[in-house]
């Protein structure tokens, strides 16, 4: 979705938007149009929406806590990507693995 309709969906302003993407909080593709948004934006975008709102949080807290969700996203894939190279594994190796991973 532009720039417009993503507005819309959030009833907020452009001049709303452009702030949050300077602060680099939404990271949108760019597209010949302007920027291109998906869903996973949306989604951050309430997000942010509920940090500054209800919940009262600054900037400073908002740069908190997307950082963090960010590594969290990051740290998220790497698991799976372990888990994948884990089960691609001979049986033996797996319950090895999974074994020392249970003892810490």
């Amino acid at each position: 979705m532009n720039d417009s309709e993503f507005c819309e969906h959030l009833q907020i302003e452009v001049t709303v938007l452009k702030v949050w993407v300077e602060q680099r909080w939404l990271v949108p593709r760019r597209a010949e149009s302007g920027w291109h948004f998906e869903n996973d934006d949306l989604a951050r975008a309430r997000l942010i929406q509920d940090l500054t709102g209800p919940m009262g949080v600054n900037d400073d807290g908002v740069d908190v806590a997307m950082h963090l969700l960010d590594q969290v996203h990051g740290l998220r894939g790497r698991l799976g990507a372990l888990m994948t190279a884990i089960r691609s594994q001979d049986p033996d190796i797996q319950r090895l693995i999974l074994s020392r991973v249970e003892d810490e």
